[in-house]
């Protein structure tokens, strides 16, 4: 257990996984939490990132920031999606190790996987193929920290965790069509839509995706850190359930209540064919998640009105 007095910095606590982690160890009683905007601590400056820790001293360590988003971002700066998240995660993984830090968890991604992994995707599939090509730069450096948390364990016998989630979303997502994941799109094209008008969406609708939402991960992260020991390099964290994209698109629809043709773009990219993740490692650690997949999108088109649609309008 991690004691309720201990000092727990959250990297990236304004982010859709980050704010998500907040709630649940606030949930659970933890009040003494160490939370820096990217005003106050630039994760891209070692020289920055030591002194917070050589100051503050967290003895718990959550690594939920990153540079993120959906295809279309992925593909049009890679060199910002590699470079950021390499340097992110080097200066936090090497000032924990550093300073002492008892215990960090980094969260990596599905996309670290083949394009063509066999379904599902055991954790053991890892560096057995070529990547997706829209995601690699952002993979590679996923990757690169999965190993670094690894090499820092056996040298130096710390207690680095990881965690790979499936695809995300819920409350606090990123509704920006440019740089946004593929549900959070969808909420935005179909609440945008005049009621009975076409919507056009990306691809063919047939890759198949995992959705896991934010606070089913939150929920994750703090029982493997509370976890006495870790047995894995990393882990897989999702449903085990996946469904076709078109059949996402009309289930958002649905719940939206957008009643015109959805009709597919088959000269963008889909990506990845599919992407099940195998988690019966996680299952058999003792998780599974809780939120089914319609209520989470309910709960998550309920904050993007309150939050995002009733500012944007």
């Amino acid at each position: 257990m991690i004691p309720r007095e201990a000092r727990i910095y959250v990297a990236g606590h304004r982010g859709l996984v980050g704010s998500a982690i907040v709630r649940r160890l606030r949930a659970a009683g933890y009040e003494n939490l160490i939370l820096r905007t990217r005003q106050e601590l630039d994760l891209l400056r070692q020289a920055d990132v030591e002194a917070f820790f050589e100051r503050e001293r967290p003895e718990y360590v959550f690594v939920a920031a990153a540079r993120v988003g959906g295809i279309w971002a992925n593909a049009t700066r890679p060199a910002q999606f590699i470079y950021e998240n390499l340097v992110i995660e080097t200066n936090l993984i090497h000032a924990a190790w550093r300073f002492g830090v008892r215990r960090l968890l980094f969260l990596g991604s599905s996309c670290i996987y083949p394009k063509f992994a066999p379904q599902p995707i055991r954790e053991e599939y890892l560096l057995t193929g070529s990547l997706e090509p829209t995601n690699e730069p952002y993979a590679i450096a996923k990757i690169a920290g999965l190993k670094l948390c690894s090499a820092y364990n056996r040298q130096y016998g710390t207690d680095f965790r990881c965690l790979m989630p499936t695809n995300l979303y819920g409350p606090g997502d990123n509704f920006d069509l440019e740089t946004s994941h593929v549900l959070a799109a969808l909420i935005r094209k179909f609440h945008e839509a005049l009621p009975d008008h076409p919507v056009v969406l990306w691809g063919t609708g047939t890759p198949r995706r995992e959705f896991l939402h934010v606070d089913d991960l939150a929920d994750a992260c703090l029982f493997v850190m509370q976890l006495p020991e870790f047995p894995y390099e990393f882990v897989n964290v999702g449903t085990g359930e996946d469904l076709e994209i078109r059949e996402l698109a009309e289930l958002v629809q649905r719940i939206v209540g957008h009643r015109g043709p959805i009709l597919w773009d088959s000269s963008r990219p889909d990506g990845t064919p599919r992407k099940l993740l195998d988690v019966s490692r996680m299952r058999e650690l003792g998780w599974r998640p809780r939120i089914g997949l319609e209520e989470g999108i309910r709960q998550t088109y309920r904050w993007y009105r309150e939050h995002v649609a009733s500012i944007t309008a």
